[in-house]
């Protein structure tokens, strides 16, 4: 999950850096500048998964700790 907030910081820096000079009517950046920009939603995704593999984590440790159900035999 860390790596995805270092990967989105890095694409919200581009995103920044790319846009800024648009409106300070300089010439735009190459088109590298605007690939980096994706990785604002690749850091984004990569933090969703780690996410959801700690919740995954979490449910199994919390399934294991509680305690085993018996089988009741049918009364008859």
């Amino acid at each position: 999950m860390r790596s995805g907030v270092i990967v989105f910081a890095i694409g919200a820096v581009a995103t920044l850096v790319t846009v800024a000079p648009l409106f300070l009517g300089a010439d735009p950046l190459p088109s590298v500048a605007y690939f980096m920009c994706m990785l604002m939603g690749v850091g984004f995704a990569l933090a969703g998964a780690g996410l959801l593999r700690s919740i995954a984590a979490q449910r199994r440790q919390a399934a294991a700790t509680r305690a085993p159900r018996t089988a009741v035999p049918p009364n008859g």
